[in-house]
């Protein structure tokens, strides 16, 4: 049931994200020729008006097929006759779609409660304590920057050795500074400095702007990620294929509906962040020709577009089965 679960939540990220082409290629007027989820033979579909809805058999991605998407046609609801702008726009749409859902998912996870940078339990004898930090202190900075989330005190005490730490304190309308070295924990072996938060249960209004300061959060973080290895300073051992998102999904269903849709959340911006990578094949390779169309008002050769393109979709799925194969041999450790 947990693998279920597990299953339908990325197929509904891929839904959404499927949806938001699908959805702006009919507010421009073009032919949707088909509706996929899955890739591969096509285990069951169904004609409706003028698109196929189909579901293929290996869950791994989707795609909307449109009429003059991958060659030229002379019809006026063809794709290749839309304007630059409004190809972009449906290109766009997906990873955008991806946002939206992770937005939506984090403020209904928070139903559960979320931690908010407000003091509530100070560990005794650690350094936090002996520094003269209290309960009810709202830390407001961590080494000279803002803090808006207990999420970003978590992050940048989880990259810590040992370093001496500035915090910022708010307290009775106080500012305070402290200057802490942090403790090693054998426990979990890390550095600490014996601080936890408080747990916030929001309204709808609250749950709102959690949801959107989460996703934000994320992006940024998950963007961090990329970058790190793109340029070759992060390792395999942290990057997760469809085995590590099955177990790692099937885990927070185990923990319940609201971890759940924390998790694919999560993943939703994942998603969305890489289709925007300028690669070919992906969303980020057409983005960038059509800003380029846009821009300069010139034609880009279709065929050369579909050879690069289809190199890119060669390089993509040999990247996949090396990660499906990472992933077997060292699944990734959370």
């Amino acid at each position: 049931m947990y693998i279920v679960l597990a299953v339908l939540a990325f197929s509904i990220l891929i839904i959404a994200h499927e949806l938001g082409h699908f959805t702006l290629a009919k507010l421009n007027g073009v032919m949707v020729e088909e509706f996929s989820l899955g890739m591969g033979p096509v285990l069951f579909s169904i004609k409706g008006k003028e698109t196929r809805y189909s579901l293929r058999i290996f869950p791994i991605g989707g795609f909307v097929k449109m009429l003059g998407d991958d060659k030229k046609s002379d019809e006026p609801r063809a794709f290749n006759n839309k304007h630059p702008l409004r190809k972009l726009s449906i290109v766009v749409a997906g990873p955008l779609m991806n946002i939206f859902l992770a937005v939506l998912f984090f403020a209904i996870s928070s139903n559960q409660g979320y931690v908010i940078p407000t003091v509530g339990e100070i560990q005794s004898g650690m350094p936090a304590q002996k520094a003269g930090i209290m309960q009810g202190d709202v830390i407001t900075r961590f080494n000279g920057n803002k803090l808006s989330a207990w999420d970003d005190f978590m992050i940048s005490m989880s990259t810590n050795k040992g370093e001496k730490v500035g915090i910022t304190v708010k307290r009775n309308n106080e500012v305070k500074d402290f200057s802490i070295t942090p403790a090693y924990d054998k426990v979990s072996k890390r550095y600490l400095v014996g601080l936890g938060g408080t747990l916030k249960k929001p309204n709808f209004y609250e749950a709102t702007i959690y949801g959107f300061k989460e996703t934000g959060f994320m992006i940024k973080t998950t963007g961090a990620f990329f970058k790190t290895l793109f340029t070759g300073k992060a390792s395999m051992n942290d990057v997760g294929g469809p085995i590590s998102v099955a177990r790692i999904t099937g885990d927070a269903a185990k923990a319940g509906i609201y971890p759940l849709l924390f998790v694919a959340a999560y993943i939703s911006i994942q998603l969305g962040i890489f289709n925007i990578i300028p690669f070919p094949a992906l969303d980020g390779g057409y983005i960038l020709i059509y800003l380029y169309q846009a821009i300069t008002r010139k034609e880009v050769d279709d065929n050369k577009i579909g050879i690069i393109n289809y190199i890119g979709f060669i390089l993509l799925m040999i990247l996949m089965v090396l990660i499906l194969v990472k992933d077997i041999l060292h699944p990734l450790k959370l």
